[in-house]
């Protein structure tokens, strides 16, 4: 997408310093320079970005994953997801998520777009993804990976996203799209 204030809103990097380099993410200090010269600084988490999955079933529910999220302390109701390798192709990962999380493989596979969590200070970029499915086996977690498997109707989880009863970010988008794409919203 052009656009004519790129120019004036962008800045340069002067140079990066990395405070931790951890097993999903690293974090950096960048020193910068604003389009009007003023210097800042840049606080960044990288991350290797991820996908998600809306998995249709033929009756219309989706399977949606519990698991406890330690930054939270609490159990959150997420649709599949993961973490992307390096170097993998974001739907050979949201196919091996689903097959992991849910035991379900899909068909009719397509992209929902991307999702920006928190473009302030984070550069992960989570691959949206849609698809249907007929049959779910058993799920087979990663190692240390706990969860609980719950089929949800696709009106209900908007009815939850609305309710806030959902409030992960990206489990929240793709409910909404995936709903909008059926009823051509």
């Amino acid at each position: 997408m052009s656009n004519p204030n790129y120019d004036r809103m962008k800045e340069e990097t002067l140079s990066q310093t990395y405070h931790f380099k951890g097993r999903i993410i690293n974090l950096r200090v960048d020193d910068v320079a604003l389009s009007d010269g003023t210097k800042t600084i840049r606080e960044i988490v990288e991350h290797p970005g991820g996908v998600c999955v809306a998995a249709l079933t033929p009756d219309g529910c989706l399977p949606f994953v519990r698991q406890f999220r330690y930054p939270y302390r609490e159990i959150v109701a997420e649709l599949p997801a993961g973490k992307l390798e390096k170097g993998e192709d974001p739907l050979e990962a949201v196919k091996r998520e689903l097959a992991e999380e849910v035991g379900a493989h899909g068909t009719n596979w397509r992209s929902m777009g991307n999702l920006y969590p928190s473009p302030g200070y984070c550069g992960e970029i989570i691959r949206l993804f849609a698809c249907d499915i007929d049959i779910s086996g058993e799920s087979h977690p990663d190692e240390g990976e706990f969860l609980e498997v719950e089929y949800i109707p696709l009106e209900k989880a908007v009815e939850m996203v609305m309710a806030g009863e959902l409030p992960d970010a990206k489990t929240q988008t793709l409910v909404l799209k995936l709903f909008a794409e059926k009823n051509r919203v």
